[in-house]
């Protein structure tokens, strides 16, 4: 029942946020095939709570006591914030790197999953962002040993055309 009412919050706060925030801007860099449409205006620096002390410049922040994912452009302008569920295995907080992409793929839970941008590595468990495929909501709890922080379609293609390779991702508390 407690599982019921957990995905039933999830996924009602994400389509709230998902109303709220604009399409993420092109960004330079690989991009999905899917990926097509005009950029929406970027939010005002600051809004959505971004966390202080979450850095300067373009970065992907994520919030592990929030569940929730910002991305800032090189201004400190919040282009999308977002929530998500988080995987299993949380990194430290800390700053990482982009450091590998997949259009498509299966996560370590089995579910088919798109837009993966991974950024970490904890014990031999890979950590990143993604989205189910097929427009699957993305609820529901971890499976114990995963690493996937699961975003929406919308918020995974998002994330998808910001990341590119090496972009700086900040987690914090």
């Amino acid at each position: 029942m407690l599982t019921g009412a957990a995905l039933t919050t999830v996924v009602t706060l994400g389509l709230r946020a998902h109303q709220e925030a604009p399409p993420a801007p092109r960004s330079p860099g690989p991009a999905s095939p899917a990926a097509t449409g005009a950029a929406a205006a970027p939010e005002r620096p600051g809004s959505r709570g971004l966390p202080a002390r979450s850095g300067a410049g373009e970065r992907v922040v994520y919030s592990l006591g929030r569940d929730r994912v910002w991305l800032v452009d090189a201004r400190g302008g919040v282009r999308r914030a977002f929530r998500v569920v988080p995987g299993a295995v949380d990194p430290a907080p800390g700053r990482y790197a982009v450091t590998s992409r997949s259009l498509r793929g299966v996560g370590a839970d089995g579910t088919p999953i798109e837009h993966v941008v991974r950024f970490a590595d904890v014990r031999g468990v890979v950590v990143g962002f993604s989205a189910p495929r097929d427009g699957a909501p993305a609820a529901g709890g971890p499976a114990p040993g995963t690493g996937g922080i699961r975003a929406s379609g919308p918020d995974g293609l998002a994330m998808w055309d910001f990341a590119a390779l090496g972009t700086r991702v900040v987690v914090v508390g």
